[in-house]
């Protein structure tokens, strides 16, 4: 049992209904109360009880008391909050103090509601008692309430921007530039807010929102002649059955319903007195002294080795420690030298250590013995060399490390892991370091200014040199290129060589020649190929304080490059802070639509950053204070991964920043946490019905009966939709409810929606599965679909939802009026082992579900879909493609689920691969797309080249692909960890291939998908008949 959490009362809290439980009050004058109360009622019910109590009226205003508790983790807490009940504050014992209260009450109370949005408490941010810590959350407190403030002052179109920002579809380009075919008018059906009656008008789809309101006006005037003209400002146009609204200079067809202070320390480190780094040039060392609470073999040895990083670079050569004998607390006491002066140590010097084994291995060889040494890792931890105000560390500290898994790579070290220490400190190996005091003052890594200096007294005259072609007129350059080389045809050599690296979208290792020719020509870089500069930074020579500076100055007058090279430079390998506030510059340009979009993978980067307080962190918390939707998915991105210790401490204190900039936004949050605590409780109520072998229809009635409870009908109604902040989920469907029939027994709940009568909104709550990797799949797919229709193909995609919400829990959206592959074979066949290989079914399927003319839409639908997603699959190398993973809704449309595996990790049994075919193309999906006749090849060519259109659009647009799947590695997804994982990636977009090359291989690719697809049919049958004999 984990310490501090009482199950016994736990249980009592957890019952349902209004059971009574006996509480006991201690009141400040001295007074001891005891008396029943229910579960459910709130902490401010409690007076209206003490009221018929003896010496109630003793006690002065109930305004000037808080009760107190002791919680579940053994904390007191104020319960400022006095709408909460007392089965969701679950005190440890049935008590409650009541105490005088003191300070601010609206600030205790907002502390409050934050630290229940955290899930921890922000007394655990007080006990740090770190000085980083402290002058961050001063510092984005005033930033968030002061753009909290300016959001109050904003005109009534901005206030709209923030609260409600407009989805829009993508605008392709034929449709930019005036080129688009004629479209047919569309009709919208406008109803006036407390009024029955609605009007159907018909406009043309390039028409503004304001032509709309003016339309619908004039209509009104006409029906209800009204005393006083209206005005378009005085309304505004609401999307029915949604919190969204339509406004704004984007045309009709656009809109997608179309088709407390904290004390600063800064003080107490003053850089008075300070020496420059750069003017040192001694070794640098430190000192290893000793370790704790070691736990390995005692036939061991135990070594610890250090290195040097500048993002994935290895400054300088390893350093190991000797070898010690195991036991609890080892000690070395020994310095370790690394082979790089002071001057040269850049300004992300990490330092990263691994603790591992060495066991002493006997091998016999020709009869002889030869030992051999292993290396059992044990445990690894990182530490920067400077600290957040830019000096060098100095004295001793304390590392706790994180344990070690051992992996095909081999290395030991993980530059690319966290820089924080493990926070379970009593139950982690330890290890004691000292950095040396090189000076009796503090050494300072030179600012700005300084670099600047530097780089101009390293000026060397080279055609290329920044100074020179800054300074000298045009004219004159040219005279400098030829006298100033061997002869121009050396120079047009290098000049295409150059070319050639930059050119190469496949080039990230580089040969010595190419490295020197890259740094020999980076004026020609900045002024021709300014996108390759990433490549230049990975040649850069980060332990040359020389070069650093020269790579500085250079970087300060890049242009600004567009978003899809920008994200590069986030990558853990460009750590250097000029580098990422250029990112950010460059970032900022980005519209809050695609901003959102690339959401996901921003906040994963914030791993990489070394400090608290940093560009990328008030980028986003600016951005999501002017914008609620991006607010809202920053708010659950970071809170789904507050149970990951490395980064619970950084995402704990953005999070609180941004409630604070956001204090009306904390309620709907809590009401969302809310609804998900009891979806948990159901799931777990579910998966232990299941395990107790009760049957389905048991568990089901059992579940209807838990959902009708008052508390549970309270919960999950009327709440914001996790994974769509404009849709309100309303009343609780308890009929349509269920649960699925996978292992871990998602939810399946459907809502009311509040406007529309007929209409319902469906979610699936899935508690034990991780959903980052779905997550990914689905926007990968997402901009896919908006790369697709900018070129004006559009391919019917559906991405549907998904959110992860927590540790292993999450919400996925339900596609109504659609039905499984497997499940229409099955319907339509009389077993399992022939109805994988029933090509009518489908087909039959449809024509039942879209009679007469509606039917050449729906084969319309499916033949476009199908092509879209058999591109993507194959892009993204999605794996365990059976009939229950591909679903079509009754429209037609096709769409594929759960993407557990991708980048070409396949499912394999017993060792032999089951899928062995790039995309699946089944001969019953042809058989639909030929609508039933075997001679109809127009349409399967047709289908053929909106594959390969698609497939060219994506080539094009490859290394946004491959950068937005480089920065995910930080997640730490099985499938996604190292570069290699992104191999096949580039492999299926062809990177560094011609156009023409690329086609050609997705041609084989197709035949072959074509021509081997009876091994799909084959796999489908396995599957159906596998899960039929569960």
């Amino acid at each position: 049992m984990p310490p501090g959490v009482y199950y016994g009362m736990q249980d009592v809290w957890e019952k349902e209904g209004r059971e009574q439980v006996n509480m006991e009050f201690l009141l400040p004058t001295g007074i001891y109360l005891s008396f029943p109360v229910a579960r459910s009622d709130t902490i401010g019910m409690v007076w209206k009880h003490a009221r018929s109590e003896p010496l109630f009226n003793v006690l002065s205003d109930p305004d000037a008391y808080v009760f107190t508790c002791i919680n579940r983790t053994a904390e007191r807490e104020e319960l400022e909050d006095e709408q909460r009940r007392l089965c969701d504050v679950q005190p440890f014992m049935p008590v409650l103090r009541l105490v005088a209260r003191e300070g601010d009450r609206v600030e205790k109370l907002i502390n409050t509601q934050i630290s229940l949005l955290l899930g921890k408490g922000l007394h655990e941010f007080d006990a740090q008692k770190n000085h980083e810590v402290a002058e961050f959350r001063t510092k984005m407190r005033s930033f968030c309430e002061e753009k909290a403030q300016d959001r109050q002052r904003l005109p009534w179109h901005q206030w709209m921007e923030y609260n409600f920002p407009c989805d829009l579809e993508p605008f392709s380009r034929a449709a930019q530039s005036g080129k688009s075919r004629s479209v047919k008018k569309i009709f919208i059906n406008v109803k006036f807010e407390a009024s029955e009656e609605s009007f159907m008008l018909q406009l043309d789809p390039q028409d503004m929102p304001v032509v709309l309101m003016r339309s619908a006006l004039k209509k009104k005037a006409t029906v209800f002649r009204p005393v006083k003209q209206e005005k378009p400002e005085d309304y505004t146009l609401q999307v029915n059955g949604r919190w969204e609204f339509i406004y704004g200079k984007n045309p009709l067809c656009q809109f997608k319903p179309f088709p407390i202070t904290e004390p600063i320390f800064s003080a107490f480190f003053q850089q008075q007195n300070t020496t420059s780094l750069w003017s040192i040039h001694e070794p640098f060392y430190i000192h290893l002294l000793q370790g704790s609470r070691v736990n390995a073999d005692e036939s061991m040895k135990l070594v610890v080795q250090a290195g040097l990083f500048h993002g994935s670079e290895l400054l300088c050569k390893v350093v190991t420690s000797s070898e010690v004998s195991v036991c609890s607390d080892p000690v070395w006491d020994q310095k370790l030298a690394f082979e790089i002066n002071l001057c040269d140590l850049p300004r992300m010097s990490r330092l990263c250590f691994a603790l591992y084994g060495v066991l002493e291995k006997t091998k016999k060889q020709r009869s002889t013995k030869k030992k051999k040494k292993a290396d059992c890792p044990l445990a690894w931890v990182n530490t920067m060399v400077f600290d957040y105000k830019d000096q060098l560390k100095t004295g001793e500290f304390l590392l706790s490390t994180w344990p070690s898994a051992p992996d095909d790579k081999g290395d030991l070290l993980n530059p690319m892991g966290t820089v924080e220490r493990n926070p379970n400190i009593d139950s982690t190996a330890g290890l004691l370091i000292r950095f040396s005091n090189f000076r009796p003052h503090p050494l300072c890594y030179p600012p700005l200014e300084k670099v600047n200096n530097t780089q101009s007294v390293t000026y060397s005259p080279c055609l290329t040199d920044l100074t020179l072609i800054d300074v000298l007129p045009a004219y004159l350059l040219t005279t400098c290129t030829i006298h100033s080389r061997c002869g121009i045809s050396h120079c047009c050599a290098q000049h295409q060589k150059l070319k050639e690296i930059v050119d190469n979208k496949n080039h990230t290792e580089f040969f010595e020649d190419e490295k020197e020719l890259l740094w020999k020509l980076r004026g020609e870089v900045r002024a021709h190929y300014p996108e390759s500069l990433s490549k230049l930074l990975l040649i850069t020579k980060w332990n040359k304080h020389e070069d650093v500076a020269q790579m500085v100055c250079l970087l300060r007058k890049w242009p600004d490059l567009p978003a899809l090279h920008a994200l590069e430079l986030l990558d853990y390998s460009f750590p250097d802070p000029h580098v990422r506030s250029f990112t950010i510059r460059c970032l900022r340009k980005l519209r809050d639509d695609e901003l959102f979009q690339y959401l996901l993978q921003l906040v994963q980067v914030l791993k990489y950053e070394s400090y608290l307080d940093c560009d990328l962190t008030t980028f986003l918390l600016e951005r999501a204070l002017s914008n609620k939707k991006i607010g809202h998915f920053l708010y659950w991105h970071l809170r789904s991964e507050m149970h990951v210790s490395s980064v619970s401490l950084r995402f704990g204190l953005i999070l609180e920043a941004y409630c604070r900039g956001s204090i009306y936004h904390i309620k709907s949050l809590m009401k969302q946490n809310e609804a998900l605590n009891k979806m948990k409780a159901l799931n777990d109520f579910v998966k232990s019905g299941s395990q107790k072998s009760t049957s389905r229809s048991q568990i089901t009635e059992d579940m209807k009966l838990c959902i009708k409870q008052d508390t549970y009908v309270e919960a999950l109604s009327d709440t914001v939709s996790p994974l769509n902040p404009n849709i309100i989920l309303s009343d609780i469907c308890t009929e349509k409810c269920k649960f699925m029939d996978s292992k871990m027994k998602p939810l399946w709940l459907m809502y009311k929606n509040k406007w529309v009568q007929a209409d319902t909104v469906g979610i699936i709550f899935k508690n034990g599965d991780d959903l980052r990797q779905d997550m990914l799949t689905l926007q990968m797919i997402q901009l896919m679909d908006i790369l697709w229709k900018t070129e004006g193909l559009d391919l019917r995609m559906i991405p549907y939802g998904c959110l992860s919400t927590g540790n292993k829990t999450g919400v996925i959206e339900v596609v109504k009026s659609s039905d499984t592959i497997a499940n229409i074979q099955r319907n339509n066949s009389n077993s399992a082992a022939t109805a994988a290989f029933n090509k009518d079914a489908l087909l039959n399927w449809l024509k039942s579900k879209n009679p007469g003319d509606k039917l050449d839409q729906a084969i319309e639908e499916f033949t476009l879909s199908c092509a879209g997603y058999c591109v993507a699959t194959y892009v993204l190398g999605i794996g365990d493609r059976h009939s229950d993973n591909i679903m079509i809704r009754e429209n037609g449309q096709l769409f594929h689920i759960d993407f557990g595996h991708f980048l070409g990790n396949f499912k394999a049994k017993f060792g032999i691969n089951r899928e062995r075919v790039p995309f699946i193309l089944t001969y019953d999906f042809v058989h639909v797309i030929q609508q039933g006749r075997t001679n109809n090849s127009e349409k399967f060519e047709r289908f053929r080249e909106c594959c390969e259109q698609a497939y060219k659009i994506l080539c094009r647009n490859g290394t946004l692909f491959v950068n937005l799947f480089a920065l995910m590695r930080a997640a730490g997804l099985p499938e996604l960890s190292s570069s290699k994982d992104i191999q096949y990636l580039k492999d299926s977009l062809a990177l560094g291939k011609s156009e023409e090359e690329a086609l050609k291989n997705f041609k084989v690719k197709f035949n072959e998908a074509l021509r081997e697809s009876w091994k799909t049919k084959v796999n489908w049958m396995v599957h159906t008949f596998a899960k039929d004999n569960r």
